[in-house]
């Protein structure tokens, strides 16, 4: 190959464009009498980045039916990985708040105001294929092809109010109650966990959307427990290029 050739290649791969984009949308979480709890309102800023979306900011305001004002806010930005994001969540009706950084590259801190007004702080290590908080709506696009091919994904999630991480495997499912172009299942690994831990359930449409999430909220029911919910959720604007590849 020519030397201009492979110098152009390298300018142009370089220089390719990259283009501002939002990403917005709603979920209603309805309870077991099919009552509606509250409903979410997600904005993501990104990127445009060879053809594919890529977040840098996404606010969420949870609010109780009918209402405009926001009971529950949370904030995530992504400087490095779409799995492992930067939290920032609030829920001033129990005076709770939480927050999870990255100090150092190999270490995971949380910072948790608990609604019994105790402060709980953790630090361990960011482990691989950690995945944090939403990161796991990243998590099913980045293995879009392999989910759906019938193929299961390992992973660790983060379990912020104990400080510890749990091996976790995402795998294409069937539910009764979602109905959408992929199902996925996400269970522990662990025989124990299974036996503690509901799995979650989640739903999207061909395009990589969420349209379901059924299984344990991050919304309070009191101070000892949270909701679960089937959060049924619908796109008011796609980012300018594609949610998968």
């Amino acid at each position: 190959m020519k030397p201009w050739l492979v110098g152009g290649l390298a300018t142009w791969l370089i220089t390719a464009p990259v283009s501002a984009s939002t990403f917005t949308f709603e979920g209603t979480a309805t309870g077991e009498n099919g009552n509606t709890l509250y409903t979410e309102h997600h904005t993501i800023a990104g990127e445009c980045q060879a053809g594919v979306f890529r977040p840098r900011d996404h606010q969420a305001e949870y609010r109780k039916p009918g209402s405009e004002a926001a009971f529950a806010e949370k904030h995530l930005t992504f400087p490095e990985s779409v799995l492992t994001p930067l939290v920032d969540f609030s829920q001033p009706d129990f005076n709770e708040h939480m927050s999870i950084t990255y100090p150092k590259p190999n270490r995971v801190a949380i910072d948790w105001r608990t609604p019994f007004g105790d402060r709980e702080q953790f630090s361990v290590d960011k482990a691989n294929r950690l995945v944090v908080d939403s990161g796991f709506d990243h998590l099913i696009r980045r293995e879009w092809r392999a989910l759906n091919g019938g193929d299961s994904v390992n992973f660790r999630f983060l379990g912020p109010t104990r400080g510890e991480y749990y091996g976790f495997v995402a795998e294409p499912a069937t539910n009764r109650e979602v109905d959408a172009h992929l199902v996925v299942k996400l269970r522990p690994t662990s025989m124990l966990l299974r036996v503690l831990v509901d799995p979650i359930v989640l739903g999207y449409n061909s395009e990589g959307a969420l349209t379901d999430y059924l299984g344990l909220t991050n919304i309070r029911r009191n101070k000892d427990t949270n909701y679960t919910a089937h959060i049924r959720y619908s796109v008011s604007q796609y980012p300018a290029c594609a949610l998968v590849q």
